[in-house]
């Protein structure tokens, strides 16, 4: 991220740059001495004083942070809606960019910057990198330094947020040089991990990889599935050895691990369905799932889940499920001997103002939060007219949250489709190489095409 670049390539871009509400009304530049809202209202007044570790590692190394992104309030909802910035997709205004971290996601599709960094909580960097044709890396927890972040949710332990990087091309992605000695020494809390392995992400070794199409919980667009099928037959005509996989108790995980650990300012009305269903009290919550759990099942699930834990013993009761789910979880992958998983993502593109409305689509990357694998996504194809299917879809449940799909992915033909590349704690390098070799794979078919 040199001068040069800055100087010619964003305000050579900036006119571009000016249409997109994520852009426009954020030129400013990050860390000490600006705000970090949060773009919650009650914080627009306090200024940082100190750089975060993550701003502080690419200075040292020459980068230059130039602008700060935009992101949803409370960075709860994956629309990246909030009452301070507009939210846009650069690839197609009708659309979502994605978030939580949609800003980032816009302003990188849109070329005004070459990487992004932010925070992950639920697919952050996942869910922008999918909706907005893009690479994204979530790390294992703790593996990138939080230390002087502003996040809204600082103490919470059963769902690991951690930072990563976004960009255009796996090249970029590989080479982000987060992963240094500079990280442990400004925070000595963070793992003396070793930098990025580039012999890993230029070997030529076969993957023994593991994939599933589906998670039992949310029935995904057949673009989806199709893009799965057909990167599978591509690694197994390349040479990798492909297991089928079936992630466990998504319900499970999604209700119980992930979204009851889940508990003063501005409303964003895209955010108001949403919110009211956590801010109901916990008692009519209790009522309305017994009375919904015969008819919607996967709804009383959630809204028992959205009471919370109730006490500091049930709260570490959660904890403790989390660490048996997900020593299960790897005791599986390791039966299966398997380096990496190749799995959906969320998508095609959704419109404006379904995020809210669908938290429950959202498994199949909240999942690999919750046990803290690292995790990347990389578009492979784009949606066709299978999405007319979805005519007939009912999905798993065929409750308002199945029936909701549909109108949330309407017009996405020609838009792009990505994969989640997975891979066990602390082993991001095979990340980004799988990720490469399945983006060459889908590149080489199209040609061939």
């Amino acid at each position: 991220m040199s001068e040069q670049w800055f100087m010619g390539k964003y305000v050579g871009q900036r006119s571009r740059a000016e249409n997109y509400p994520s852009k426009k009304h954020l030129k400013k530049f990050i860390g000490k001495g600006h705000i970090s809202s949060g773009v919650m209202v009650k914080f627009l007044g306090q200024v940082k004083e100190k750089d975060s570790v993550t701003i502080q590692v690419p200075k040292i190394q020459g980068a230059i942070p130039f602008i700060k992104s935009n992101i949803p309030q409370m960075m709860i909802n994956y629309d990246c809606s909030n009452l301070i910035f507009g939210m846009l997709n650069p690839l197609n205004h009708q659309k979502s960019p994605g978030g939580f971290l949609g800003g980032e996601g816009a302003l990188i599709a849109g070329e005004g910057s070459i990487l992004g960094i932010g925070l992950d909580v639920v697919g952050s960097i996942c869910l922008p990198s999918s909706f907005c044709r893009l690479r994204g890396l979530k790390p294992t927890g703790n593996r990138i330094s939080k230390l002087g972040v502003v996040s809204p949710t600082i103490g919470m332990k059963s769902v690991t947020g951690m930072l990563e990087p976004m960009v255009r091309d796996m090249d970029s992605l590989a080479f982000c040089t987060l992963l240094c000695e500079e990280m442990f020494r400004l925070d000595p809390t963070m793992p003396p991990t070793p930098s990025f392995d580039e012999e890993v992400y230029t070997s030529s070794k076969p993957f023994w990889t593991g994939y599933y199409e589906k998670d039992h919980y949310f029935q995904l667009s057949p673009s989806m599935k199709w893009a799965i099928q057909q990167k599978r037959k591509l690694l197994q005509h390349a040479g990798h050895m492909l297991v089928p996989v079936a992630p466990p108790k998504i319900d499970h995980m999604a209700g119980e691990l992930f979204t009851r650990d889940f508990k003063g300012d501005i409303m964003d009305p895209n955010l108001k369905s949403q919110f009211n269903t956590y801010r109901l009290p916990a008692l009519v919550k209790r009522i309305l799932a017994i009375i919904l759990k015969p008819i919607y099942p996967r709804i009383a699930w959630d809204l028992s889940a959205l009471c919370g834990v109730g006490s500091a013993k049930n709260l570490w009761d959660q904890h403790g499920a989390v660490a048996v789910y997900r020593t299960k979880f790897i005791a599986k992958w390791r039966k299966l001997r398997l380096d990496v998983i190749l799995c959906p993502a969320l998508g095609p593109v959704f419109n404006h103002g379904y995020a809210g409305k669908l938290s429950a689509a959202t498994s199949y990357t909240n999942l690999y939060n919750v046990i803290n694998f690292p995790a990347g996504v990389v578009p492979v194809s784009t949606a066709t007219r299978a999405e007319e299917e979805l005519k007939h879809y009912q999905g798993h449940y065929r409750d308002p949250w199945d029936k909701r799909l549909k109108d949330a992915v309407e017009g996405a033909v020609g838009l792009q489709v990505a994969i989640q590349c997975v891979a066990l704690p602390w082993q991001e390098d095979l990340c980004p190489s799988f990720m490469k070799e399945v983006e060459t794979l889908a590149h080489s078919m199209k040609r061939n095409v």
